[in-house]
């Protein structure tokens, strides 16, 4: 425990000496604080401190962070930074706001003055998902009690008028339900069924960010998760064939406009919610129909770069090799994209037109 206390410190001074050479690069601040919730694509190091979290469920193995700046595991699943990461920084912060697990206890105000990262790795938006395989995880439900911590921490401090004006202008970023439908796709029953409740969970977890004073949500919706390559090596293990797991696929398209109408429903109710919602289906097509474009050059869109066996979908461990340009590639392991993927997410969230976000994009949202 003391060498695992002694690691995270030495990264967390990396960190500062690397904000701090960088600093006056970095665009101002167009928000007070960004808040992250959801699962490993937008996790910063939350699993790192669970203790029941299986390896599955943790991203420490050293091939994860080779590009993040300092070349070390930080609980990313990723080769470096995430979506989180990218889009806080488009937003003028340095990187996703610290992983709430990482704060020192009892908390303090100047730790919660950016933000922070509630995301955890194999977590959704059902208060058990990701359990079997990943182990302990923090679930949607526990992710909000924890930012309810938070707003009673900060509400103490700023008082109960200076917190409601802080949130109001802070951006909540939201990543979630891949794990959800990724369980459920191994015991289907009734498809319609399911995506109602998963879109009525999501429905009752916004209501309760809103009481809690979150009124601009940047949220990103289910890509296409037959295409990862786990789930094409599913496909040739059960129907001898390459390509994308279909069914999976399907449940993914099906969810967009479900989501969409609920949260367009959901703003009309709120007064002050406002919206910005990222088609990640209609994203991630668009990169497989378009590998080569001015702002990006990918050769490999199957198989992993860290990882072994057919499409590298074994896992990313110490063991296995790891591709040399990460740029090339789509996907890191056999699930997460690369930090060159997750770039273009990032700034599609950001900047992008209504093809893949409505009905505004980040920046718009921004400045409401």
């Amino acid at each position: 425990m003391a060498n695992q206390s002694a690691s995270y410190l030495l990264v967390a001074l990396c960190l500062l000496v690397l904000v701090a050479k960088h600093a006056e690069a970095r665009p101002p601040r167009l928000v007070p604080a960004v808040f992250v919730f959801g699962d490993s694509t937008v996790d910063v190091g939350n699993n790192n401190f669970l203790g029941g979290t299986r390896k599955e469920g943790k991203a420490n193995f050293p091939q994860y962070g080779v590009d993040f700046p300092t070349s070390m595991p930080t609980g990313r699943f990723s080769n470096g930074f995430n979506t989180a990461d990218q889009l806080a920084q488009l937003l003028g912060f340095p990187m996703s706001p610290p992983a709430y697990l990482s704060l020192s206890r009892p908390l303090k105000l100047h730790q919660l003055s950016k933000g922070v990262n509630f995301a955890s790795g194999g977590s959704g938006l059902g208060k058990h998902t990701g359990r079997l395989i990943a182990g302990e995880v923090i679930p949607m439900s526990l992710q909000l009690e924890y930012f309810a911590t938070v707003v009673e921490h900060i509400s103490k401090s700023a008082g109960s008028r200076r917190t409601a004006s802080f949130l109001s202008k802070s951006i909540f970023f939201i990543s979630t339900g891949s794990n959800d439908m990724f369980e459920y796709s191994f015991s289907r029953s009734d498809d319609s069924m399911f995506l109602l409740g998963l879109v009525a969970s999501y429905k009752h977890h916004l209501k309760s960010l809103y009481r809690l004073g979150a009124r601009k949500f940047s949220i990103i919706s289910i890509p296409p998760l037959g295409c990862t390559p786990s789930q094409r090596l599913r496909r040739l293990e059960q129907m001898g064939t390459q390509g994308c797991f279909d069914p999976l696929n399907d449940l993914s398209l099906r969810s967009y406009p479900m989501l969409a109408a609920m949260v367009e429903e959901l703003a009309h109710e709120l007064p002050g919610m406002a919206y910005s919602l990222g088609n990640a289906y209609k994203m991630v097509s668009f990169v497989f129909a378009n590998p080569q474009t001015k702002d990006w050059h990918f050769t490999e869109l199957v198989v992993a770069c860290c990882g072994e066996g057919p499409f590298g979908a074994s896992g990313c461990n110490q063991t296995v090799p790891l591709c040399p340009n990460r740029n090339d590639h789509l996907f890191w392991d056999g699930n997460h994209p690369t930090q060159a993927v997750s770039a273009i997410a990032a700034q599609t969230l950001f900047v992008g037109n209504g093809t893949f976000v409505n009905p505004m994009n980040v920046l718009q949202l921004v400045q409401l």
